[in-house]
Parts: structure tokens; C-alpha cells; sequence
């Protein structure tokens, strides 16, 4: 008798530490089986959203120091100026108000606007600044040398920046502009650096420069 009390008191202490082991293991099964679907549907909402930012990469884009002061919504960015004739679009860039009121100035709105797939090396408003005030003043006046000034930065063809790595264009003006670079850095008659190029408008390609270039 006293062997199986002995026994039926071992056998109930053992299923009692068994039992919350029992109810751990099950408590944490449905966890995990709760929690699996979630964090798989995490990860698949993660790689989703990810995958066409990734695809969006690319080249053929704006490219240098002064592409960062280009404002990032409205007219005045890469969008608004893509919709846009060279001259309007030139218009809206703050960076380059010293040149639009040039070409007001000429009465060449109208001319670079009907252009068809031209580019345009567009002189900042620091690159005008470089010029002493008496002789920036004197170019404005004259309308006619303001016009050679200003059709000396337009070739009849929209420039790649592969183009523009050895090359030799004819202007507007008739005169020739050099270009030379690579990547990023390029530059025009070796005086003009490009510091936001490969801007596209409606009808143009514009290579913001740092420097006015001058007709010889």
C-alpha cells in the first residue's frame, strides 16, 4: 500500500510540473502564429515600397553645385521648367533673373521661345555680377551688342553632356563656342564653369554657367 501512495504522488507531481510547461509551449505557439503573418506582411509592404524607388535610378539628370538652389516644386523646378520654352522657363529660375532681364532688354523672348531644340549656356546673376557695373550698364544700352552678347550663349541644337566632354559648336551669333569636361565638371571656352547642367525645357537644353562667355 505504501508503494503506490508512494508511486500516485510521484505521478501527480510530475504532471503537475509538466503542466505549465504544456501551457507555455501552446501559449507560445500562438503567439508565433499570430505574430508570423504580421511581420510577413511587414516585409512585403517594405520591399514593395522600396523596389521603384530603386527602379527610378538613372542618368540623363541635372548635375552640379548650383542644382541645389533649384526650388523643388512650382515653375521654377526641373518639373515646371521641362514644361516650359527656354525663355519662360528661365524666368521662373530666381538664379537667373540678371539674364531674363537681358533678354527682355533684346526683345529676344519671343525668339528663344519659338526656338526649336536649341541649348542655352545661361549666365547666373553672379556671373553678370563679375562684370564692373560701367560696362554691364553700357551693354544694356546697346541693344545691338547686347543682342551678339546674348546669341553667342545659343546653339541650334540640344547638347548632350557627352557632347560637351571635346567639342566645338556654332552659335546664334556665328561665332564658336569650346567645351571640354566630364562626369560632372565642365567647361566652356575654358573660362565658364557648368555649375547645373543638362536642364531641360520644352524646347532646350540649358547648362547654367558661372561666367558671362564673350563673343571674339
Amino acid at each position: 500500500m505504501n508503494s503506490m501512495k508512494i508511486r500516485r504522488t510521484a505521478i501527480a507531481v510530475a504532471a503537475a510540473s509538466l503542466l505549465p510547461f504544456s501551457l507555455a509551449a501552446c501559449s507560445d505557439s500562438g503567439s508565433d502564429t499570430k505574430a508570423a503573418p504580421t511581420a510577413a506582411a511587414g516585409d512585403e509592404g517594405k520591399t514593395g515600397a522600396s523596389t521603384p524607388m530603386d527602379d527610378t535610378t538613372g542618368g540623363d539628370k541635372p548635375f552640379g553645385p548650383a542644382c541645389a538652389g533649384v526650388p523643388q516644386e512650382g515653375a521654377g523646378s526641373f518639373d515646371g521648367m521641362a514644361k516650359d520654352p527656354v525663355a519662360t522657363a528661365a524666368s521662373n529660375n530666381p538664379a537667373l533673373s540678371t539674364l531674363v532681364a537681358a533678354v527682355k532688354q533684346a526683345s529676344l523672348v519671343d525668339t528663344l521661345n519659338n526656338a526649336k531644340d536649341v541649348t542655352v549656356f545661361a549666365p547666373t546673376n553672379d556671373a553678370f555680377a563679375k562684370i564692373p557695373k560701367a560696362d554691364l550698364d553700357k551693354v544694356l544700352a546697346d541693344k545691338e551688342q547686347l543682342t551678339k552678347i546674348l546669341t553667342y550663349h545659343v546653339v541650334g541644337q540640344r547638347l548632350t553632356p557627352k557632347q560637351l566632354e571635346n567639342g566645338s559648336f556654332e552659335t546664334l551669333q556665328m561665332g564658336m563656342v569650346t567645351t571640354k569636361g566630364s562626369g560632372e565638371a565642365y567647361k566652356v571656352n575654358d573660362t565658364s564653369h557648368v555649375v547645373c547642367g543638362n536642364v531641360k525645357t520644352a524646347n532646350a537644353n540649358v547648362y547654367i554657367v558661372d561666367t558671362v562667355l564673350m563673343p571674339k
